[in-house]
């Protein structure tokens, strides 16, 4: 009989080593791990990123861990605020198929545990790898037609699982140690999208990460917990999120294919769906040389999903909203013909006029022919041309690949002004060199701005 999905994977995160990482798997954690601290660095121009801080700081007293871009504070503190930091400004990674951020989740309880026990670069590898795999096959395994239809939210739901295994994995445990952990993690599985439009969903993210590392921390106590948690018949993750899903679907091919690979990054911030989208308009961009004055209307057909995701923002907000929003971010993409966190300051996404050409000029609709986060784009122009493309497959997905030094590029843009600039190159330089650092305290220290309390750091990125 084949062993039970918890099992089997607590076996294989339990066991795996780093001799066993294929060159390509241990480069796409090299490009998982850069793109994380470049989104947390990014992270600090969060607009709820001062609260999350000092929320993070009164969790628990201590100094032990780093603030990536900030000062020290507790394990918990630190992985809290670490995993917000890089979710915060809507331009992390996601896994598609289960529209589930993963990074998050799985680095910065990864870092925190690492730095603390002084373990190697080595070893924080194979720790991305291990809560990185183990998080994107619970949810393959989840049937996520049916878990979406009951409002689930994966990043809450199946990222304490990620962190549980890097966690586990750093310590050491032994395949029933880390059963128990995904046990704990488990019953800390939370998150729906009623919290969706609302910096909530994004608390997901650091939440998970954190009953992760408690699950992990909980379980090195030898505390009893479900060494079955998937696949239990009364309120096991599978027959109570999904109707029992599919757990052959999570552990398939276990052994020859990593799922990791098919985890997708943003060289823009802006929500994921909206990737192909953007990525068509800079290819419109890029062959022409149009203005914005010229442009009449923008005809943007996206997925059902994406259009009842991000085409109801026509009149938005704030930054939160603007980052959301379909209508706005092709209107500040055009006009300004980049698209940063520049784009969704204040002064950007409150110009009258621009709040005017999203709501005018911008038209999105649904293409059932279109998924995910595939789009098609019509420019009409006042002398009736028109100009378009078809986006199947964004910048930064598996078919369509960001380049490492694509994602050297944005840690650059967003670590300027917080880190000096021979020690940005020092932390790319580092993490292309990851096997060889034999501790993960020179990295973090490396990543840690002058010394300043954690809410001086934050209150002088707004």
């Amino acid at each position: 009989m084949a062993m039970e999905a918890t099992q089997t994977l607590a076996n294989f995160a339990a066991a795996f080593s780093y001799e066993g990482l294929p060159d390509r798997v241990r480069d796409h954690c090299k490009n998982l791990l850069l793109d994380a601290l470049a989104c947390a660095i990014a992270g600090r121009l969060g607009e709820e990123t001062g609260q999350v801080a000092a929320f993070a700081a009164a969790l628990a007293q201590g100094g032990e861990s780093s603030i990536i871009g900030g000062d020290v504070l507790s394990l918990a503190g630190a992985t809290l605020l670490n995993a917000y930091l890089v979710t915060a400004v809507t331009m992390c990674d996601v896994y598609r198929p289960t529209l589930t951020h993963i990074t998050p989740e799985v680095v910065p309880p990864a870092l925190a545990v690492a730095e603390r026990d002084g373990l190697s670069g080595r070893a924080l590898l194979t720790a991305v790898a291990v809560g990185c795999e183990v998080t994107t096959r619970i949810g393959l395994g989840l049937d996520y037609s049916k878990f979406r239809a009951r409002g689930w939210h994966g990043p809450g739901v199946i990222g304490p699982f990620g962190a549980a295994a890097a966690v586990g994995s750093l310590l050491g445990f032994d395949a029933d140690t880390m059963a128990r952990a995904f046990g704990l993690a488990g019953s800390q599985a939370a998150g729906t999208f009623a919290a969706w439009g609302t910096p909530t969903v994004k608390f997901h993210q650091c939440r998970g990460a954190l009953s992760g590392l408690m699950a992990a921390l909980l379980a090195q106590q030898q505390f009893v917990a479900t060494r079955e948690f998937l696949t239990a018949k009364d309120g096991g993750l599978y027959a109570a999120y999904a109707d029992g899903g599919n757990p052959n679907a999570a552990v398939a091919e276990l052994d020859s294919r990593w799922e990791l690979e098919q985890i997708a990054l943003r060289l823009w911030p802006s929500a994921s769906l909206i990737q192909g989208m953007v990525t068509a308009l800079f290819d419109i961009l890029e062959r022409t040389q149009i203005e914005f004055g010229q442009v009449r209307k923008v005809r943007i057909a996206l997925s059902p999903e994406a259009h009842r995701m991000h085409g109801g923002f026509g009149a938005y907000r704030a930054k939160f909203e603007a980052l959301l929003s379909a209508h706005y971010t092709a209107a500040v993409l055009l006009h300004d013909r980049a698209l940063t966190l520049a784009q969704f300051a204040p002064s950007r996404y409150d110009d009258p006029r621009l709040r005017r050409f999203a709501a005018e000029q911008v038209e999105v609709r649904p293409e059932t022919s279109l998924d995910g986060s595939q789009a098609i784009v019509d420019i009409d122009t006042a002398d009736g041309g028109t100009f378009s493309a078809r986006c199947k497959h964004p910048l930064g997905a598996y078919e369509n690949p960001l380049t490492r030094a694509q994602i050297a590029q944005k840690f650059r843009t967003y670590a300027q002004g917080i880190l000096p600039d021979t020690t940005i190159a020092d932390v790319i330089g580092a993490v292309d060199q990851l096997e060889d650092f034999a501790s993960t305290r020179k990295l973090m220290a490396m990543l840690r701005a002058a010394p300043q309390t954690a809410s001086q750091a934050m209150a002088a990125a707004e």
